[in-house]
């Protein structure tokens, strides 16, 4: 019996975090080899410390990038263009170890080639998508208030509105639900890297920041959703920061992959995203996964739809499939898992082809979430779509 009143908590980072910074990077060099050669294999490894960049992984492309260019160009973007704010983009070191995929891989997700004729999964592994009623982009509402915490930061910074703001940010959001519906924001956390002291020479404290950036946090919260107590809001609860990025703390690809995700509120197969071509599973099957998920809520099939699927290496069909609506299911699950895999088969060159995956739009998903991006932001995303509703529909005989 699923628990109705309870909290749960989420959390988000901004674009400056060094884990953040990390994905960006791994997926711009992606965005870069993609433009030039859409057939591009790429798993990519970003590292982050002070004054450096390493660049590790395995490429086989046709297209020859500058690297170190676009690491050091998505660094600048971010903020982290002064030695000033704790990384310098323009002086960076970049360090690159890069070889090209392995033969073995290769002719398990090469057409033709291997055992199998079809292209197969570049690997083995699990991924799941999850889609709920709580929110207009069928997300859920702490990740859904994180993320767009992180956003209003972000472009608060880069607008000059509080300039004294540094790249480097954290939020934590914590929502009551009572009879399964979430009510209300019971606890707010930000911490955000800022400059160490005001024009006047006077120190920043956390006191000064949170009564600075108070009035902007309640406008990114639905309205009536802010903690009630002043004290249930905690901003830099350290007392200082000023210290961040890649100063602070060593930045690695694939360290957020909740906040990437469901905030916890789903399960995770364990598979990063950023850095890695559509051939890699881990990614686009949990695109594909969340885009079932969506469209089956959007139907009015569920109010929740949890869905797994898993791949073994060098093969093209799925080795399962599990679909569970979580009690809300209008429809038999089973029969909506037979409809699924008949209108939108998850092999992997569906999957590529079907979400249009092999174009340069990855960089875009490294901050704020890769799901629950509204179409008429950073361009919407192909995952994101409602395109199957009206199939869906008519298989179930739905109005």
């Amino acid at each position: 019996m699923p628990l109705k009143d309870f909290l749960f908590t989420s959390e988000s980072v901004g674009e400056g975090h060094p884990d953040k910074m990390c994905d960006q990077i791994s997926d711009a060099v992606l965005d870069s080899l993609l433009a030039e050669d859409p057939n591009s294999r790429v798993a990519l490894e970003s590292l982050a410390k002070t004054g450096l960049i390493v660049l590790a992984g395995e490429i086989t492309s046709r297209a020859r990038p500058d690297y170190v260019k676009i690491a050091r160009q998505t660094a600048i973007d971010i903020g982290y263009d002064s030695a000033e704010v704790g990384f310098d983009g323009k002086n960076c070191a970049v360090l690159t170890a890069i070889e090209p995929q392995s033969a073995d891989i290769s002719q398990g997700v090469t057409e033709g080639e291997g055992l199998h004729k079809e292209q197969g999964a570049g690997d083995q592994g699990l991924m799941f998508g999850f889609a709920c009623d709580e929110t207009p982009e069928e997300m859920p509402l702490p990740i859904a208030m994180a993320h767009r915490l992180m956003e209003n930061l972000a472009k608060l910074r880069h607008g000059h509105q509080l300039d004294w703001l540094r790249p480097d940010a954290k939020s934590q959001v914590t929502v009551r639900y009572v009879n399964g519906k979430a009510v209300g924001a019971t606890k707010v956390v930000v911490s955000t890297q800022h400059r160490e002291a005001t024009g006047k020479g006077k120190k920043y404290n956390s006191g000064m920041v949170k009564e600075m950036i108070a009035g902007h946090v309640v406008k990114s919260l639905p309205e009536g959703w802010m903690p009630k107590k002043a004290a249930d809001f905690f901003v830099n609860p350290t007392g200082n920061f000023v210290v961040g990025g890649p100063d602070g703390d060593c930045g690695l690809t694939g360290r957020k992959i909740i906040v990437d995700t469901y905030g916890g509120y789903a399960p995770h197969g364990g598979g990063a995203f950023s850095g890695k071509d559509p051939t890699k599973v881990d990614r686009s099957a949990a695109y594909a996964a969340r885009y079932l998920a969506k469209n089956v809520v959007a139907a009015g099939l569920a109010d929740r739809c949890l869905i797994q699927v898993a791949y073994a290496i060098g093969v093209a069909d799925p080795m399962s499939l599990y679909v569970n609506t979580e009690g809300t299911g209008k429809v038999d699950e089973r029969k909506l898992e037979r409809a699924l895999s008949d209108i939108f088969p998850l092999r992997p060159t569906n999957i590529r082809r079907g979400l249009q995956l092999n174009k340069p739009i990855y960089k875009r998903t490294a901050a704020y979430g890769h799901f629950g991006r509204k179409p008429d932001r950073d361009g919407g995303f192909s995952w994101e779509r409602l395109d199957l509703v009206p199939e869906l529909k008519r298989a179930f005989g739905a109005r």
